[in-house]
């Protein structure tokens, strides 16, 4: 049946002015269920009608208010008779429904898709995790851990004048009495209008944007739409994965070990995009013209000048804007990444030393991932540390590591803190202090638009954001640590990479990824390999960021790497973890085409780590000359050239054995890092590393966890030795 009205409809949100106070329910726990509850109450009858008309799914008899009576973890949003009244009056008055009742709709296809707004958008729930009580509520502007039953992330907006006073999505209130009402399986949020965030895609608030002046994003947006990105950046959803997964045609992975879940596939497969963007106010100051008056040719102009691409050979300066190698297009494009980070996640932080993820605060020391961007191969760093007091793109601080220089003091601190100073420039740069990094705004700060996208994000930053020949130069002159997860977009976008809120409070929860389809755009998955994601959320692993992929069986696989930034001799490290007893040993190969890898040295033993090797119930001498640090630091380096003769080094000192610990890993031998490849590498090149299996053991693990490119300049400097962290 074809539906009788576009559901951009759902691009609106409707606040409703009447609140219903229940202060006998304020911060009391009841010994009803949330529907029992819903049900006791007059001003929740309409949201209560609903609840009892809308389906889980479409496939399930079952009832959204049969599930809010049953046990659970549900975090509900509760829109009030008055709220769902102002919704309908405003649908009526936009030309949608002839009356504002539920008769108003032309046909049942548009009452449901409505109703499905109202129930879907309003619901999250937790599974085997607590639901949130408004303590559990995350930092202003950043998003719960969870997607609401319409997979939409949502927003929490706190009034900077007003602490007490929440948002949804910076539009919907939270009643101030009516919220953290607890019941037998959950929570209840009275909220005085209907969630209902947009349905409009990237690309679709970007032709929005260019023309509204007051969204904050009008250059930006009409640059964009110069390179012809809007199409890509509408992708929504894979399609033919949702047929396959509703009909069966990939099924979860098997029981990976007695401690451990099924190796659940995620559901969907959608497409995500994070988009940096210079405000209007900055492109105002720049340009020295208003909003209005800025053209497409007037950034041109500036960029072409500013000089800032000359160092990338091939660069064309013409007005073909869509040719990937096109100026304005390798600006624009540095400004987007294949993959939907939201703000709590642009720095994972987790078990860096001293901090304690469940408690929050300040950071500790500094963290930083690496993304690959869309268009030219590139990387793009995203930083936060205890002084930066927010987050920053391409900030490249001293810092305070033991070796090299530590600012004006020049004292010989080793605690990896910022020292107040910053790498000189080295190369053309966008401004003087480039390498203090561009500062990811809040939309309170920039006073851009901070509307929810169905199919992305946007984060106003502070200052031109450019691959610029100091960036290149500076990146390339330091050590580059990549969680294996910064390279696979897909697991960001669908919440399979460190989505806490996800995972069973203690438990391995793993997902997985099946062979016969390719779920990851830069993973090739061979037959007979059996690809597992586990969070170790609350284990206290010793990974970095606490999560570690997992892969066994006869297993093959080919991973896409990140680029380089600069030409020259690299260093391809690897992070390993042998504290196991059923670790595996593959065969390792690198090169430039996929289909035509060579061998890259002798197999790598993962049963090997600094002291021993472990093989099963069998524990013998590793011979890889492993040592605890002494205060001797001459011995300390003899112990680190005679393990490097055997490519292994030991384990960084970044991060903890356990939340808030100050013990760093790497002062347990089973955690090593192992040298893959030495090679001089290329910027703008893609490079491929293949592992197989060599041992004839269904049941052994290869781990996982992360990458590094060191240049020679850092492995090999005899003036300033690498640093340990």
């Amino acid at each position: 049946m074809k539906r009788c009205f576009l559901i951009a409809v759902l691009s609106a949100i409707f606040v409703a002015c009447t609140e219903y106070v229940d202060t006998s329910a304020r911060y009391v726990f009841t010994d009803k269920n949330i529907m029992q509850y819903l049900q006791s109450k007059e001003y929740y009858s309409e949201y209560v009608t609903l609840l009892k008309q809308v389906h889980v799914s479409e496939v399930s008899n079952t009832t959204v208010g049969q599930l809010l009576s049953a046990r659970g973890h549900y975090t509900v949003f509760a829109p009030t008779n008055d709220a769902i009244q102002i919704y309908l009056d405003t649908l009526c008055a936009q030309g949608l429904i002839t009356e504002p009742t539920w008769n108003g709709f032309a046909c049942q296809n548009d009452l449901d898709s409505i109703s499905r707004v109202i129930v879907f958008n309003s619901i999250l729930d937790s599974g085997d995790q607590p639901a949130f009580d408004v303590l559990d509520f995350p930092d202003h502007e950043h998003e719960f851990g969870l997607s609401n039953m319409n997979d939409r992330k949502l927003r929490v907006f706190y009034n900077e004048n007003d602490p007490d006073s929440i948002s949804i999505n910076g539009l919907v209130s939270v009643n101030k009495r009516n919220r953290g009402i607890t019941l037998t399986n959950g929570y209840i949020h009275q909220v005085e209008g209907v969630i209902a965030p947009s349905n409009d895609r990237l690309g679709d608030f970007i032709t929005q944007w260019a023309s509204q002046p007051k969204s904050g994003y009008s250059v930006m947006s009409k640059l964009v739409i110069a390179c012809g990105l809007v199409d890509t950046l509408n992708a929504f959803r894979d399609e033919t994965w949702e047929r396959l997964y509703l009909t069966g045609g990939v099924i979860d992975l098997p029981k990976r070990s007695s401690d451990a879940e099924d190796g659940t596939i995620p559901p969907h497969r959608y497409y995500g995009f994070t988009m940096f963007a210079e405000t209007d106010h900055f492109w105002e100051e720049t340009l020295g013209k208003s909003v209005e008056e800025i053209t497409v040719k007037d950034v041109c102009a500036y960029l072409q000048k500013s000089g800032l691409f000359d160092h990338i050979e091939g660069t064309t300066f013409d007005e073909d804007h869509m040719q990937q190698m096109n100026y304005l297009n390798q600006f624009v494009t540095y400004h987007l990444l294949p993959q939907r980070i939201g703000r709590e996640k642009l720095v994972i932080h987790y078990n860096e030393l001293g901090y304690n993820y469940t408690q929050g605060g300040s950071p500790t020391v500094p963290i930083c991932d690496f993304y690959q961007t869309m268009g030219l191969p590139r990387l793009l760093k995203t930083y936060e540390s205890h002084e930066s007091k927010g987050i920053y793109l391409n900030r490249f601080p001293v810092l305070r590591n033991g070796v090299g220089r530590f600012g004006k003091s020049r004292e010989n601190v080793n605690d990896y803190h910022e020292s107040g100073d910053f790498f000189p420039l080295s190369g053309k740069a966008s401004a003087p202090d480039e390498n203090q990094g561009i500062k990811v705004l809040t939309y309170t700060e920039a006073g851009t638009d901070n509307s929810s996208v169905s199919n992305g994000i946007v984060y106003p930053i502070e200052h031109l954001l450019c691959w610029s020949q100091n960036v290149v130069n500076t990146m390339s002159s330091q050590r580059i640590r990549i969680d294996a997860g910064c390279m696979m977009p897909e697991l960001m976008t669908n919440d399979v990479r460190a989505p806490r809120a996800y995972y069973t409070f203690g438990a391995p929860t793993s997902r997985g990824i099946p062979t016969n389809y390719p779920y990851i755009e830069n993973v090739d998955i061979n037959d007979g390999t059996l690809f597992y994601y586990f969070s170790g959320y609350m284990r206290s692993w010793h990974n970095l960021q606490g999560d570690e992929f997992n892969i066994i069986g006869r297993y093959d696989f080919t991973i896409k790497l990140p680029p380089v930034p600069r030409a020259g001799q690299y260093e391809i490290r690897f992070g390993v973890a042998t504290g196991s007893r059923v670790r595996s040993m593959a065969q390792v190969y690198f090169g430039t085409d996929p289909n035509m890898l060579p061998a890259a040295g002798i197999p790598m033993d993962l049963r090997l780590g600094g002291k021993e090797k472990r093989d099963g119930a069998v524990t013998t001498d590793s011979g890889v000359g492993w040592e605890d640090d002494t205060e001797d630091q001459e011995y300390n380096d003899e112990v680190a050239k005679r393990m490097r003769t055997k490519g292994f080094m030991k384990a960084p000192n970044l991060w903890s054995n356990q939340l808030g610990s100050s013990t760093s890993i790497r002062t347990f031998h089973y955690m090593t890092r192992r040298i893959m490849v030495n090679a001089y590498l290329s910027p703008y090149q893609n490079y491929y590393i293949r592992f197989k299996s060599v041992l004839d053991l269904e049941d052994r693990q290869f781990y996982m966890d992360y990458f590094e490119y060191v240049p020679k300049e850092v492995y090999d400097n005899p003036s300033e030795p690498e640093d340990i962290w």
